[in-house]
């Protein structure tokens, strides 16, 4: 059997390129799960990008009338999150698959 390449987006992060690759090569996944697939990545390395500027900028800043404000990275880590764990769920990578058929095919 031939391999074949795993051809993954270029400009994910190197942990989102090994989860990238976990999933391929563990799921039989069609094109349009790849693009979710990809989604999923990008929010990765979003949750990471956000996590490194409030862990350097801190969770909370004062504003100009000296109020107590999260920073809106937490925002952006929270909200992808969410859109992470949906994506997953929806290409049902969060269930084991039953061993009489294939993973990936649900």
């Amino acid at each position: 059997m031939k391999r074949t390449k795993i051809k993954f987006p270029q400009y994910l992060t190197t942990e989102a390129k090994n989860f990238y690759k976990k999933v391929i090569t563990e799921y039989q996944l069609e094109d349009h799960h790849l693009k979710m697939l990809t989604l999923a990545c990008q929010c990765l390395d979003r949750i990471a990008e956000a996590q490194e500027v409030v862990r350097k900028e801190g969770a909370y800043f004062t504003d100009r009338w000296n109020q107590s404000k999260e920073h809106p990275g937490m925002k952006v880590e929270r909200d992808n999150k969410i859109l992470f764990a949906r994506l997953i769920r929806e290409l049902s990578l969060d269930i084991s698959a039953p061993d009489n058929r294939p993973p990936g095919l649900y």
